[in-house]
């Protein structure tokens, strides 16, 4: 600026010192314009490319590509911090408690005197509180009336405990949660999906005729993955019969990883996870049964049969179709079928993981299919799901389901195609003895993949 006011530099240059001043405020004016606009410009492309992005993308539509690869990149790139947060609160408020609604139909209960003559009235707990509900019923009280709200339904009085079964301290602790809980039956549902059997109109063969209906933990993301590239895919089989598929999950323990997040993402993407708010054991697996029926009768009461059945299980889809075909209609409507179990009393070792003292139940089992597999009528859903109401939970689900058929004076159907079991150590490679089973209990991921990829070869010949 001196040099600029050099009076030799302002007789060449005619700029004196106050139009320096007013050219540099000029300059600095534009300058700041300039910027200004700029700024105005980047705020403006970023506000259009995310509305072009929001309207291109929607939230809640997930690329089709392999689970793993979509969680990666969905979680990534496609969620920003604002959405994600959202749908955390949407999950939280979720898992508030809403406890599963008893379907109006509950009420209707008939109850043969098939089961009075097979479980003997004495001494034993459970046996006491059957007979005690049949009482009640005998003399017209609605089965609701005997139910207990989740909320208070455990049973915590020691004593009053030790008074019913005098050797109850001497129960495991997986048996004396159970029995705490016998009268447990409504927990919070987490994840439902209402819209699963839901027919679409103008669309052919949209009625489903099997439902597979299977048993899993929140663990097991692998296992229910093999079963949905395999023999629980969803779609339209031979003859144009419906199949859907949905997997039924408790809750992991508190001390457990949390997999809420990644089980939610699950279920948003495969739209096939039912969960509800209690603790994954072997145990309560009745009560997951029992919710499968709330379920049903409420969201698929008009499915032709359902399939219910273990994560590590391997069945032959076309054959159970098949045989399912091949029923005449009396015999469709009134199906029990797996592999039986005759003659079958409670297990007394308490190191065995099945144990039944005495004092908790006496007398023998009804007939009854391993829980491996089993397939049944849909026109079973109501029926059994009021006897729930009637029937005391009882600590082995495949026997409770035997109670609630003998129940219904309804006689199993064996049927030899299923193993529940697994079948001789020598045919467990033999891709001509899979094909001609309906299912085998017992197998990996990687061996599902590989029985079901080979009992479909054009060039296997049986």
């Amino acid at each position: 600026m001196q040099r600029l006011c050099n009076p030799k530099i302002t007789r060449l240059t005619g700029i004196t010192r106050p139009n320096v001043i007013a050219t540099m405020r000029r300059v600095q004016t534009f300058v700041a314009m300039v910027f200004i606009g700029t700024v105005f410009l980047v705020v403006y492309s970023t506000l259009k490319l995310e509305m072009a992005y929001s309207h291109k993308v929607p939230q809640e539509d997930v690329p089709t590509q392999h689970s793993v690869q979509i969680q990666d990149r969905y979680l990534t790139t496609q969620l920003p911090m604002e959405k994600e947060k959202e749908e955390e609160r949407e999950e939280e408020e979720k898992k508030a408690e809403v406890p599963a609604i008893p379907h109006e139909d509950v009420y209707n209960v008939s109850f043969s005197v098939a089961l009075r003559e097979t479980i003997p009235q004495n001494a034993a707990y459970w046996n006491r509180l059957l007979y005690s509900r049949l009482a009640s019923l005998d003399k017209g009280d609605k089965p609701s009336a005997l139910d207990t709200h989740w909320s208070h339904c455990r049973e915590t009085n020691q004593e009053s405990l030790q008074a019913n079964m005098h050797d109850f301290a001497s129960y495991s602790a997986l048996l004396q949660t159970f029995v705490q809980g016998i009268n447990c039956r409504t927990p919070s549902v987490l994840i439902s999906q209402p819209d699963k059997c839901v027919s679409e109109k103008g669309k052919a063969h949209d009625h489903t005729f099997l439902l597979f209906a299977i048993k899993s933990n929140p663990k097991h993301f692998e296992r229910r993955q093999a079963v949905r590239e395999t023999w629980g895919k969803e779609g339209v089989y031979q003859n144009g019969l419906r199949v859907r598929l949905v997997f039924l999950l408790g809750n992991l323990k508190e001390d457990d990883p949390d997999l809420d997040p990644l089980v939610s993402f699950e279920a948003k993407h495969f739209r096939d996870i039912l969960q509800w708010d209690f603790e994954e054991s072997l145990l309560n697996l009745t009560l997951k049964m029992n919710m499968l029926l709330e379920w049903t009768v409420t969201n698929c009461s008009n499915v032709s049969f359902v399939f219910s059945g273990d994560d590590d299980v391997f069945v032959n889809t076309h054959q159970l179709l098949s045989y399912l075909q091949s029923l005449q209609p009396s015999q469709a409507s009134q199906l029990y079928a797996g592999q039986i179990i005759n003659s079958a009393t409670p297990l007394r070792d308490p190191n065995n993981k099945y144990y039944i003292p005495v004092s908790f139940y006496d007398g023998a089992y009804p007939s009854y299919f391993g829980g491996g597999g089993f397939v049944i009528s849909g026109t079973f859903l109501k029926p059994l799901h009021s006897l729930t109401h009637v029937i005391p939970f009882f600590p082995i689900d495949d026997v409770y389901v035997g109670m609630c058929f003998k129940a219904l004076k309804v006689a199993p159907v064996a049927h030899d195609k299923f193993h529940t079991f697994d079948i001789y150590e020598k045919d467990r490679e033999n891709l001509c003895v899979h094909k001609s089973l309906i299912l085998v209990h017992r197998r990996s991921p990687r061996q599902l993949k590989k029985l079901w990829k080979g009992i479909q070869s054009p060039f296997l010949t049986c």
